[in-house]
């Protein structure tokens, strides 16, 4: 099995004030002043509060069941649903993965909101979706790289709670990436905290 962890710099995920803009619904040259200044603002604050972690395990023991569109991973099987199995049914081997912003976006995005100030808030919202986002982005970038100089693609990364998978499947992505580098904790309901944090799987 093929382990990476990363702890990412905010500078490396080139966000800026143009990407948080696009996002929130602004084209090119639309948003004035005083939502760029904030943007602007919340960027240079979060770049000193994100704890950016990011991991992978690449796992060769694995068994597709086309009948039951589930994905057996080192002995645990994932009811994966008919569209990510399809987007993954010739795979020779998964990666699970985890990635965070760390838990200050989502902490600073709900004081504000709680405080009525519901504009700042929904940017740090905005904010730290994109900072995993990014981060996810650069992870699957090295996976796909490592993967390539053996001949070989990735599919793209599927998250549990999307196009079918159940959620409650976290704990089982979980249970095989132990002692996780990004400290993410799971809720009895598989939510993760810090809330701004993303998991699952890339076919190779």
């Amino acid at each position: 099995m093929i382990r990476a962890e990363f702890q990412f710099d905010f500078s490396e995920l080139k966000l800026n004030v143009a990407s948080i803009e696009r996002v929130i619904g602004y084209k090119n040259g639309e948003s004035n002043e005083m939502i760029s200044e904030m943007i602007s603002s919340i960027l240079e604050e979060a770049g000193k509060i994100s704890e950016i972690r990011a991991e992978y395990a690449l796992f060769d023991k694995i068994r597709l069941i086309p009948e039951e569109k589930s994905i057996e991973i080192d002995n645990v099987i994932f009811n994966v649903n008919r569209i990510i199995y399809s987007q993954v049914k010739l795979s020779t081997s998964i990666a699970l993965f985890l990635c965070t912003a760390g838990p200050g976006t989502g902490s600073r995005s709900r004081a504000l909101m709680n405080e009525g100030d519901l504009l700042a808030g929904y940017i740090w919202d905005v904010t730290g979706s994109e900072i995993v986002e990014a981060a996810a982005d650069l992870m699957q970038e090295d996976l796909e790289r490592r993967l390539a100089a053996e001949g070989l693609n990735i599919t793209n990364r599927f998250s549990p709670g999307y196009c079918g998978w159940d959620v409650a499947e976290q704990h089982k992505l979980f249970s095989l990436l132990p002692g996780n580098l990004c400290k993410i904790r799971l809720t009895e309901s598989a939510l993760m905290d810090p809330i701004k944090s993303v998991s699952g799987i890339i076919g190779a």
